[in-house]
């Protein structure tokens, strides 16, 4: 097929610098886009008569449907090889079939619908309600990755086989000190989301270091006349960052509870803090009627929580209801500890509390000796921020980031001091139960717990299944199957 003679003489126009040309057919969409070092010699080449037989099929039918051509000079090749990827990228001509695309990589893909979403690896997107990241060209890195992510944020990957326990948390693994060794294997579905939010933020963070790196090595190749890996590099930079920006319209339409990108900022102006707050702790008093008195502290590092800082208290100093006391008793342990070993403070402290609570606080820092970090109170009523100093309370809009992300803080010291109280409760009335049975040791009522694991269980048991239990003989297993029969309602109660 002949070419106009406009296409011809359009050629002869063309400089020897280096560029980009965009081959357009009749109705001006974009059929290709090449990169060239002399853009004269390579657009020429399309319309020589003589080259049409060196062509391949692709590239006859290509050159057939050429009405039009625009070019782009540039400085360098290096230049033209990147802007030729940025065009491919946003018009996806038909005849570009050299570009990489997403499903050539492995990405990682995080179930939103599942109870429990794990962490899987895959190469095709199959629906919009789940969270890919990636692209990513080395393999056995992301394999590596992900077995780092299994034990730093106790999260499932695909072979998992988490079993439903009977009070409606999850064994996530059989072998716990294996695969999340240092995290609590048995967990509620509530406390298992937060890690993985915590794990994508982390796999996200991943995936643009990684693009920051492979852009750097594409740039390098590219400048040393490397282009054939400068390409593969391109390829790869170019879906990872379609990748990144589908995951930012994600976060748009499905937020999870991370705080904002700027709640830190924010909180530092809002506060008058001389740094960001990086490191953030917040401790909580729990009791029912000044009993089973717990107190909590809660970490977060860059507005996330840092469980694995987690701390949890008994009350140790004195019996009954004095929130203030107890405040005083975990603040001043937890301080001088980290004092004593040498550990750094966060940059914030903030107490579930008012005035007396904030007192009580600075009461401990004064008894260890120690400089208090920056001190808040949050008091839940009008969501008032109080100062450790003489500064007037604070209130911050309902939608102000940095409020929410103290809420979110404070939310969960209360959620795990709250646990802990219960677990205790729970502890003391299996224990006071079974006290109250007579000729019943500590080992084997001890025993009878770890085999039944609940009273409700215990209760249920038939005697057979009593003489099952080390040191429970038949005599024995009909008196306490009796016993616990007799008054399942007294048995319930909180002594």
């Amino acid at each position: 097929m002949s070419h106009a003679p406009h296409l011809q003489e359009k050629v002869r126009q063309l400089s020897d610098k280096p560029g980009v040309y965009l081959m357009k057919d009749r109705l001006g969409r974009i059929l290709y886009v090449g990169k060239a070092k002399a853009l004269r010699k390579r657009v020429s080449s399309y319309f020589t008569p003589s080259r049409r037989s060196l062509h391949s099929p692709k590239i006859r039918a290509l050159v057939d449907l050429i009405a039009d051509f625009e070019i782009i000079e540039v400085k360098s090749e290096p230049e033209a090889l990147l802007l030729e990827g940025r065009l491919i990228k946003q018009w996806r001509p038909k005849y570009n079939t050299d570009f990489v695309d997403d499903k050539r990589f492995l990405q990682v893909r995080v179930d939103l619908k599942e109870t429990l979403p794990r962490f899987r690896l895959t190469r095709v997107r199959k629906d919009h309600r789940s969270r890919y990241f990636g692209p990513f060209a080395h393999s056995s890195l992301l394999r590596r990755t992900l077995a780092q992510m299994r034990r730093q944020f106790g999260v499932l990957l695909a072979d998992a086989t988490p079993q439903r326990l009977p009070d409606g948390r999850w064994r996530l693994y059989d072998d716990v000190r294996q695969e999340i060794y240092g995290h609590e294997n048995e967990i509620t579905v509530e406390a298992y989301r937060t890690r993985v939010d915590a794990a994508c933020a982390f796999l996200d963070g991943k995936s643009r270091e990684w693009l920051e790196n492979l852009t750097t090595e594409m740039q390098a190749a590219a400048a040393a006349h490397r282009f054939e890996k400068a390409a593969e590099l391109r390829d790869i930079v170019f879906a990872l960052q379609k990748t990144l920006e589908k995951t930012r319209r994600f976060e748009r339409d499905h937020p999870t509870i991370r705080p904002d990108e700027d709640a830190l900022t924010s909180l530092q102006t809002a506060l008058g803090l001389p740094a960001i707050p990086e490191h953030m702790e917040c401790f909580d008093i729990s009791h029912i009627s000044g009993t089973f008195v717990v107190a909590s502290m809660v970490h977060f590092s860059d507005g996330r929580p840092d469980k694995a800082r987690y701390r949890r208290f008994k009350i140790k100093s004195f019996i009954g209801n004095d929130d203030f006391r107890a405040m005083e008793e975990v603040v001043g342990r937890h301080y001088r500890r980290l004092r004593d070993e040498g550990k750094a403070m966060p940059q914030l402290i903030v107490i579930d509390g008012g005035k007396g609570q904030i007192g009580a606080a600075l009461k401990a820092f004064y008894a260890i000796e120690v400089e208090p970090p920056a001190l808040i109170g949050l008091a839940k009523k009008h969501e008032t921020i109080i100062f450790a100093d003489e500064r007037a309370p604070l209130n911050l809009g309902l939608t102000h980031p940095g409020l929410q992300l103290l809420q979110r803080l404070r939310d969960e010291a209360h959620r795990f001091a709250n646990t802990f109280n219960a677990d205790l409760r729970s502890r003391k009335i299996r224990e006071s139960i079974l006290d109250d049975f007579p000729g019943l040791g500590p080992v084997r009522r001890t025993a009878l717990l770890d085999h039944f694991g609940t009273i409700e269980r215990l209760r249920a048991a038939s005697v057979t299944a009593l003489t099952d239990v080390p040191g429970i003989g038949p005599k024995m297993a009909l008196a306490l199957k009796n016993f616990l029969q007799r008054d399942p309602a007294a048995a319930d109660q909180v002594p």
